[in-house]
């Protein structure tokens, strides 16, 4: 067995193991959500917890970890009578972001239960995490039907299986751990609610510090047990600190005064529902019997809000998370009654130390439009524009988002789930019946009882009951919805460069963006300006990353079109290799004009084309404007084989109607 790092010999990350062991003494905390780049010892932490925590009495023989003192009375390896059972370390179970739903809840045996009748249950990992940690990496990637999964398990305290009418419960309460690279993603607002506490880790800019930590690395990589063995002094004293703190716990007094500023500083932040509320409590309590008093102090709850507050203020996707420490303080001592006592008999802060948690807000993410100078003239003679000028024109900020039409792939994928377009996926609507490949999943039941019927006599039933085999089950295959690679290529060549008019593209890429963050799509920027295209952003699960670049993006020079189009054509074609099962979406944000290099719009006429001779789905948003309109975009659109929509038909509202879905060269062929 691998011997982990000693969770006391982690260098620094102060908020990362006090929140760690917030929880280790009291489970109620609600887990820990762990936010930051790579290479910052967030997995190496959490596996390290697990070593501290006090040893279990579980029945023995029983799958589920039941407490002998108090067995569940539906436990399915039950009934279990009460009396003395048996210890075994505190479990930490990690959920891999690729399993199966089979894997997570457990699978029940379909055949048996239908023509035995029994319930032949094998126990997943919620059921292996109960009583213990149940921890994520990359929680921010696990799939949508498997986040439901674990919300519910969550919300209950308990797992149920389903199969057909057929269904097993069993308790599944656990401590939930999970570790993110915001830069890959952020996480499902309810499941992000579900975590008790957050912390922003980031790595040391000391270089003593830093040299601190590769030299335990290096020893700890050398020979672990010994490295183990040295800390094992200060391990022990944790572990025992731990065992005192659950014994205090129940006698630790949250004062009115503490609960005043608990609900004064919920309010102040505009946080949603009561559970702020109640976690802060139970973080500011755990606090308390940490340090080793019964009193909570005006401290512990300033410290709970650092550590409960930060993820639950967030008021859009594009937020970073935060607190506004000064605001914080403001609140304390506004609603400081005579119930709170300062205190002057605080021996033990604790060893982590009252250092603020959560992360703070990140700087504005683009530079100020300081106003400038006028865009060049859009329209020349002859139809088509004249060279717009090389200056390049500072970044303008973006319009205030607004709720888009859905615009969806045609035809049925099978991509990652998703909320944009249909695809044939393990969740959604049932549309009919196959024979499984590999292990039963969702049974079609009337398709195997038509499967089983016609062989009754010669199977020699002689009951009431039904004679099924292997070969009459049915797997039932269902309709729903999958993400897609929704690939912006933006103008940011002079013609768009106008501050308004740019500040109103913007804000329509933007509500793109959040779209796309809810329908969980990934997404990619192409832009192109002067002589040549840019990936600004490689295709990526992180919306953030792109409205980030998608600020600060500068506008001047010529407009080649062909260079964008080919630039996302190269995109697309990488990522096909990556990622073969996900559809792209185009979508083409301009005006539809082409300068620049011999032929500008007979060589963007013919990028255009590749897209359509390889029926990618594309959508063309019109960006032109003023009382004279060339229509160079609906052209553009009809090279791709997509469909052009205006900034004003963008918009959900208006009323070219709710719904448009991208044209592929099916529909242009009909």
């Amino acid at each position: 067995m691998t011997t982990p790092f000693p969770f006391t010999a982690v260098v620094g990350q102060d908020d990362l193991r006090l929140a760690l062991l917030l929880n280790a003494v009291s489970p109620a905390v609600g887990g820990v959500l762990v936010r930051g780049e790579k290479g910052t010892a967030k997995s190496t932490a959490v596996r390290a917890l697990s070593a501290l925590l006090p040893r279990v009495a579980v029945v023995p023989g029983c799958r589920f970890s039941c407490d002998p003192a108090a067995p569940d009375p539906s436990c399915p390896d039950g009934p279990h009578r009460t009396g003395e059972g048996a210890e075994r370390p505190a479990r930490m179970v990690e959920l891999p972001v690729g399993a199966s739903e089979d894997r997570l809840v457990g699978a029940l045996d379909i055949e048996r239960a239908l023509a035995e009748g029994v319930k032949a249950f094998e126990p997943g990992l919620l059921a292996d995490a109960h009583r213990g940690i149940l921890y994520v990496d990359e929680v921010n990637l696990l799939h949508d039907h498997l986040v439901d999964l674990l919300l519910d398990a969550a919300a209950m305290g308990a797992s149920y299986v389903e199969r057909e009418g057929v269904s097993v419960r069993h308790a599944a309460r656990f401590l939930l751990v999970g570790t993110m690279n915001p830069e890959e993603g952020e996480l499902r607002p309810q499941l992000l609610d579900r975590f008790g506490l957050t912390v922003e880790v980031a790595a040391s800019r000391e270089p003593d510090q830093r040299v601190e930590v590769v030299r335990r690395r290096l020893a700890y990589d050398d020979d672990p047990g010994a490295f183990a063995a040295r800390w094992a002094g200060e391990e022990a004293a944790v572990r025992q600190r731990i065992v005192a703190a659950r014994e205090l716990l129940p006698r630790v007094r949250l004062g009115d005064g503490a609960l005043r500023q608990i609900a004064a500083t919920c309010a102040a932040f505009e946080v949603d529902g009561m559970r702020a509320d109640i976690v802060m409590a139970r973080t500011a309590t755990a606090l308390a019997a940490w340090a080793g008093r019964t009193e909570v102090l005006a401290e512990d709850v300033r410290q709970a809000a650092l550590l409960a507050l930060p993820h639950r203020r967030r008021r859009n996707p594009f937020d970073a998370p935060g607190l506004d420490e000064d605001k914080l303080d403001e609140t304390l001592e506004q609603f400081s009654g005579e119930g709170e006592d300062e205190g002057d008999d605080d021996p033990d802060p604790g060893p982590e130390g009252p250092g603020g948690g959560g992360g703070q807000p990140a700087p504005d993410g683009g530079p100020e439009d300081d106003g400038g100078a006028a865009a060049p003239p859009e329209n020349g003679a002859g139809g088509q524009p004249q060279p717009s000028g090389g200056q390049e024109q500072p970044a303008t900020r973006a319009a205030e988002p607004f709720r888009t039409k859905v615009l969806s792939v045609p035809g049925v994928g099978e991509g990652a789930a998703g909320r944009r377009s249909r695809a044939r996926t393990e969740h959604g609507r049932t549309t009919g019946a196959r024979r499984p490949r590999g292990a039963l999943t969702k049974l079609h039941l009337a398709a195997t009882v038509l499967a089983a019927a016609p062989h009754q006599r010669a199977r020699g039933r002689s009951g009431p009951g039904l004679v099924v085999r292997r070969d009459d089950l049915r797997q039932a295959t269902r309709e729903g919805r999958e993400g897609n690679l929704v690939l912006f290529v933006v103008d940011a060549s002079g013609s768009m460069a106008a501050r308004q008019r740019m500040s109103a593209v913007k804000g329509a890429v933007l509500s793109l963006l959040l779209d796309a963050y809810q329908r969980r799509d990934k997404v990619g920027l192409v832009t192109f300006r002067g002589s040549a295209a840019d990936l600004a952003l490689p295709p990526t699960s992180s919306v953030d990353a792109a409205a980030v670049r998608l600020e600060s993006l500068p506008t001047g020079g010529r407009t080649p079109l062909a260079a964008g189009l080919l630039k996302a054509h190269e995109a697309l074609r990488v990522e096909r290799l990556r990622d073969p099962a996900r559809r792209p979406l185009v979508v083409v944000v301009t005006d539809g004009r082409a300068t620049g290099g011999p032929e500008p719009v007979a060589l963007a006429g013919r990028a255009a084309r590749l897209f359509a001779a390889e029926g990618v789905a594309s959508v063309v948003v019109d960006c032109e404007s003023g009382p004279v309109r060339l229509g160079l975009a609906g052209r553009l659109a009809g090279d791709l084989g997509g469909t052009a929509v205006t900034l004003d038909e963008l918009r959900a509202d208006s009323i070219a109607g709710l719904v448009r879905d991208v044209q592929g060269t099916s529909r242009r062929a009909a």
